[in-house]
């Protein structure tokens, strides 16, 4: 999908409400003049994998999200999902990072792709992020069609059409859209052996779902066993764009290390988030 140009919009104010004091948390701005700011690049560093709310995590670093701003977007996409995402610290392996908190209520809905569609087209997201959201689900119900033999259409999601799922994807959308990067570059995915239990079952990994988006995309193997990337975060890389490869050529101007509710023993976990302007030569 190509991204229009755009520039990162956001809040003056840091993550406790007062001007001026921590940069690190005030919103990235574009560069060099207010008519024609710099695109930004964003890259993902995928060391034990990707999940919804990693990706959530990340971008919501980036973006220098005030607890005021974060709520309303949350208020945006459903009302019920005010106050139910905190971004707190965490340490693995004594590392310090960024992890995010969702709390919702549990639930047993399962919703088809028009569901989502109607969920997503009522919100007050953006239009671009509403665009991006709709692609995310769309690759889903895709790659669940093919799995399962049915069409898109007749596709019910069972984890992924969740509240949490669709909290972590619009919101990621929405993020994403509010920096438009003029490029995302994420490093290969590291893809382990195991099984999952789901509602189909006890199936093996890498799931179906993500089996079959994964055509096309470059894997590495993880000293590890376990799910390490989630349906709703390849379903992100893929519907943002995102190009694979090794870190691109840019000035970093934010970062972040975020985890996600899993660990691995012995070996490196998390994910860095980083955006920059890009750099010639």
């Amino acid at each position: 999908m190509e991204h229009q140009p755009g520039c990162a919009q956001g809040i003056d104010q840091h993550e406790h409400g007062t001007k001026g004091q921590n940069t690190e948390d005030r919103p990235i701005q574009g560069e060099h003049n207010e008519d024609c700011p710099a695109r930004h690049i964003v890259t993902i560093r995928m060391h034990s994998g990707l999940a919804g709310d990693m990706f959530l995590a990340g971008l919501l670093r980036l973006t220098g999200q005030t607890a005021e701003a974060l709520n309303e977007k949350l208020t945006a996409i459903m009302p019920e999902l005010a106050g139910s995402v905190r971004l707190e610290r965490k340490q693995v392996a004594h590392v310090g990072g960024w992890t995010a908190k969702v709390s919702l209520p549990p639930q047993h809905t399962h919703r088809s792709l028009a569901d989502v569609r109607a969920i997503i087209q009522a919100s007050g997201l953006s239009q671009a992020g509403k665009s991006l959201a709709l692609r995310a689900f769309t690759l889903l119900a895709e790659a669940e069609a093919k799995v399962h033999g049915l069409e898109p259409e007749e596709v019910h999601f069972h984890e992924v059409g969740a509240l949490d799922s669709i909290l972590d994807t619009c919101l990621s959308c929405e993020l994403y859209a509010q920096l438009a990067p003029a490029r995302l570059v994420a490093s290969p995915l590291p893809v382990a052996d195991g099984s999952i239990a789901c509602a189909h079952g006890v199936i093996p990994l890498p799931a179906p779902a993500v089996l079959e988006m994964l055509e096309g995309i470059p894997v590495r193997p993880f000293a590890a066993v376990g799910e390490t990337v989630t349906p709703t975060a390849l379903a992100l890389l893929r519907a943002l764009g995102a190009d694979f490869g090794p870190w691109p050529s840019m000035r970093v101007q934010r970062q972040a290390l975020v985890y996600g509710s899993r660990e691995f023993p012995g070996v490196p976990n998390g994910a860095l988030f980083a955006l920059g302007s890009p750099m010639s030569g």
